[in-house]
């Protein structure tokens, strides 16, 4: 223990059922700095972090705060001493409005005025400006992020806990995130950040910690390790697919998707996609770029047949597989297990008696196959880490989607391994030789490594951006991006 200590964990240990998920973890955070907790998933940093914030109670270990030994009953104790968290899937409502979120778990009477004034304070102090009166279902993704933080802060955190802040954000946002981060901590609070990407972490981190299994297996300042050291810490000696080459589609290939004149108007009466025609071959892989709001949703919900244009026709096939950006909010049922999870991607489409047995049977296979680390079939899916839960949904939409696959930000929460595996697996030859599949990442290099045609939206106009000569310059794309070219 030293002077500078914020936040630390010592030999934290902690079990869901059979699942040992923490096992002797330890991490420590000191004031003034960024610490980067790294982790494949399932490696328990999630739950460590939970711990921190008074949302578990660990079976053994010790928690202090500023060098005193704590036991946090819940996260309303944590708050109190200065602790705020912003979780991986936001913890908002969105039929509030923004100062009605930041007032949820506050003390006393709901005062609009006066928290109303709170926000537009912290805005002018740290540029996290926000409408107060906004509806939080109005708010874009980044938007949201904002007001996470803002709420913590509302509260008077003094410590920040964020679990893979940037997984959705485009990188303009997550690069203005990433710097209000590193002043937080220079103004002598402290961050622990929870990623997946590793020059996010040797950007911004003083710090590193890597988790397996429930455990630490390496900790040290960034000057102390390398990202070489730090990848072979977090997946040991084991290769990371890498996505197929680039292929070319065949031009009489037939069309699995299509869209003609398609528009979509919300209903607010805001065109969030302007008339769009496009076709998707089998074959091909056409990858969507856009900055938040752009209208690359509404595009992909259109493919996917998951929203009815306002005008236009959209043509599919019966079944497409959609893996959704929020697998909470559309893909997953927490409390069912997952095998009726499985079935329920299909439930319009059954009738009749259900075999259960061979249901298991498909779901015990895909967390074989899917390396998805779970007790079992009859396991409820909020049991699982969000990696895992992000890696059974791919593997049960791929199994899916033999006609067409839509995938909208499908690495979300995922290791350096896994994410290669998913991009792999959903773009092999075998997997694209009769199907068409639709890719949108808020990674630009992810889209850019996988497809074969790329569009990009803008202020919900869709184009598409040749390939330059060059197949590794980014320029064309990100100038689309921003309404340059």
């Amino acid at each position: 223990m030293s002077a500078d200590e914020a936040l630390a964990l010592e030999d934290v240990r902690h079990t869901f059922g059979r699942t040992r998920a923490l096992d002797g973890a330890s991490c420590r955070l000191r004031r003034g700095t960024v610490h980067a907790l790294l982790g494949e998933n399932g490696a328990g940093k999630s739950t460590l972090m939970k711990v921190a914030f008074g949302m578990l109670s660990p079976d053994a270990g010790t928690l202090r705060i500023a060098g005193t030994p704590t036991r946090l009953r819940s996260s309303r104790d944590a708050i109190a001493r200065g602790i705020g968290m912003v979780h991986q899937h936001f913890m908002l409502v969105p039929a509030l409005t923004v100062a009605e979120n930041v007032a949820l778990g506050g003390r006393g009477r709901f005062d609009p005025a006066q928290t109303s004034a709170r926000i537009a304070t912290l805005g002018e102090r740290t540029g996290l400006v926000l409408d107060p009166r906004a509806r939080v279902a109005d708010l874009s993704v980044g938007e949201q992020q904002r007001l996470e933080i803002v709420k913590a802060l509302a509260h008077d955190a003094r410590i920040l806990i964020l679990d893979e802040p940037t997984a959705v954000l485009p990188a303009a946002e997550a690069d203005e995130l990433l710097r209000w981060l590193r002043r937080f901590a220079d103004e002598g609070n402290a961050v622990m950040l929870i990623t997946h990407k590793l020059r996010e972490a040797f950007r911004i981190a003083d710090d590193v910690t890597v988790m397996r299994r429930g455990r630490t297996v390496r900790t040290g300042t960034r000057t102390e390790l390398d990202e070489g050291e730090v990848v072979r810490a977090l997946v040991g000696e084991m290769d990371v697919p890498t996505p197929p080459a680039r292929r070319s589609v065949r031009e009489d290939a037939p069309i699995v998707l299509a869209l003609e004149g398609a528009t979509v108007v919300d209903p607010t009466g805001v065109t969030r996609l302007h008339p769009t025609s496009l076709t998707v071959r089998a074959g091909e892989v056409l990858g969507v770029l856009g900055v938040e709001g752009a209208g690359q949703h509404a595009l992909l919900r259109l493919l996917a047949g998951r929203l009815a244009p306002t005008a236009g026709r959209v043509m599919r096939p019966p079944i497409v597989g959609f893996i959704p950006e929020d697998r909470l909010e559309d893909a997953l049922i927490p409390d069912l297990p997952l095998t009726d999870n499985l079935l329920l991607a299909d439930a319009g489409r059954l009738t009749g008696r259900v075999d259960h047995a061979a249901a298991r049977h498909e779901t015990a296979e895909i967390l074989r196959t899917a390396d998805v680390r779970a007790a079992g079939p009859d396991a409820r899916a909020a049991t699982l880490s969000g990696g895992n839960q992000q890696k059974f949904v791919v593997a049960r939409e791929n199994r899916r989607a033999t006609a067409a696959l839509v995938a909208e930000n499908p690495t979300r929460g995922l290791d350096l391994r896994a994410a290669a595996s998913v991009l792999a697996g959903i773009t092999t030859d075998e997997a694209m030789q009769e199907r068409a599949i639709v890719v949108h990442s808020a990674d630009i290099d992810e889209v850019l490594a996988v497809a074969t045609r790329v569009v990009v939206c803008f202020a919900g106009v869709v184009r598409e951006v040749p390939w330059p000569a060059d197949r590794s310059d980014r320029t064309p794309f990100t100038r689309a991006m921003t309404g340059a070219a």
